[in-house]
């Protein structure tokens, strides 16, 4: 699937734009987060416009698999991740959680931000690239997934 996103100064608000340089991967969810996610979208689209936008394009684009068959190394809500900024080099580790659960100092990043939107979905190995509002690119890519329980 190739996206037809174009970077634009037109788009409102300044909000992220997933990746129109190279071909976004492909990603799954569970049936769980998705619909979880879904209401989370509607919940707060008019409060934050430019976050629900950017997830419920990351979401709506998803295969979604039942939740009893979720893959290893599959980037769900409440896994442990680690990943590497493309653009620094810089490693970090973090859980992706809920706004109501989220603890930057604590590694706790909320899927209502860039990284956490860009995250769910992903497996090991994958990258993904977005422009930020302030007109730069970021890019992750994803080097390990600890799931709940695992």
């Amino acid at each position: 699937m190739t996206s037809d996103l174009q970077p634009s100064s037109s788009l409102p608000h300044g909000e992220p734009v997933l990746s129109a340089r190279k071909e976004l991967p492909p990603i799954m969810m569970s049936g769980i987060d998705f619909d979880r996610l879904d209401r989370l979208v509607t919940a707060v689209a008019d409060k934050h416009p430019d976050t629900a936008a950017f997830l419920s394009r990351e979401i709506s684009r998803a295969t979604i698999v039942p939740s009893t068959i979720v893959p290893p190394g599959l980037v769900t809500m409440g896994a442990l991740v680690e990943f590497r900024d493309d653009t620094t080099g810089q490693t970090r580790t973090v859980t992706l959680v809920y706004p109501h659960e989220a603890d930057v100092e604590a590694g706790r990043v909320s899927i209502l931000t860039p990284v956490g939107a860009a995250l769910i979905g992903l497996s090991v190995g994958q990258s993904i690239e977005w422009q930020t509002p302030a007109g730069g690119w970021r890019s992750l890519t994803v080097l390990g997934v600890r799931g709940i329980g695992s």
